[in-house]
């Protein structure tokens, strides 16, 4: 048993990872502020404690005494649109925040799993929070080098899956299309719709996320996707029905594509669920 923070883990990827890890049989304790669309108190199980509380927190009086072996950190802000609206809320807790779970995690000497995103590649000066995103990698590499912190970051690729956000500013392209088709209404594609995606099942990441905090790393920086994308045309195509064409937004990059060989060879991961597969099922 491992006595394990996860902050963010009353969201959509770090929910799922909570229940993996306590169904382990694993001492949880989750931090999250709850202010994410896709965090919901449903979430929570009698078997996790839980601090309903702000990341920036963590290195006040009220935690002074909490240790951990294992932070898996994946609060943040997320969504590259949003960003554009308030870049420095998002500055402030995908930097800030990062910097104060490293330094909690200094102070017990705890090893850092880091959420990163696979917006890097398209560059971090395109939109806030592929910077604010990037940066905290950055921070995790500084306590790596100078105190000899084990980090880690594992770069997610289009994540989707059960309890992904379907409406609002932090919805995903497949959640959007899921919810469009259910209610019978044409399928929103933004800009031609050639933009090409690796989506990654949730599960999939859950698997890499755990296999990463079983060892100790030196800052490494892996890619968790599928090797294989799909233009934003060909994923409406396989939920059928109505197309809209509607405007273009900024900052995304064209196209993700992961190559996830680094990860595989380093600790035996395979992404094992098809996008077609999922939404096969989905529309029987």
């Amino acid at each position: 048993m491992t006595k394990i923070l996860v902050t963010g883990g009353l969201g959509f990827v770090g929910s799922h990872l909570v229940d993996a890890l306590a169904n382990e049989g694993h001492d949880v304790t989750v931090i999250d502020n709850l202010c994410s669309e896709s965090s919901s108190k449903s979430y929570m199980r009698d078997d996790v404690t839980y601090w309903v509380d702000d990341i920036r927190n963590l290195n006040t009086y009220k935690y002074c005494n909490e240790s951990f072996d294992l932070i898996y950190h994946l609060a943040a802000l997320a969504r590259i649109q949003p960003s554009f609206k308030d870049p420095l809320t998002y500055l402030s807790i995908d930097i800030m925040g990062t910097s104060n779970v490293l330094e909690f995690a200094r102070r017990c000497n705890a090893r850092v799993v880091y959420a990163g995103s696979s917006s890097a590649y398209g560059g971090p000066m395109l939109n806030p929070y592929a910077f604010a995103k990037f940066t905290g990698e950055q921070t995790c590499e500084l306590y790596n080098k100078v105190y000899g912190l084990s980090t880690v970051t594992a770069r997610f690729f289009n994540v989707y899956g059960k309890r992904q956000p379907t409406t609002g500013a932090y919805a995903t392209v497949v959640g959007v299309f899921e919810k469009q088709y259910e209610v019978g209404n044409a399928l929103t594609v933004t800009g031609t719709g050639e933009q090409r995606r690796d989506f990654t099942h949730v599960s999939d990441i859950i698997e890499g996320f755990k296999l990463l905090g079983q060892e100790s790393w030196n800052a490494e920086v892996f890619q968790l996707g599928t090797g294989k994308n799909y233009s934003i045309n060909e994923l409406a195509n396989m939920f059928g029905g109505d197309i809209e064409y509607i405007e273009k937004r900024p900052g995304e990059a064209w196209t993700t594509l992961a190559d996830s060989s680094m990860m595989m060879a380093a600790t035996g991961w395979v992404p094992r669920v098809r996008l077609e597969d999922y939404v096969q099922k989905k529309l029987n």
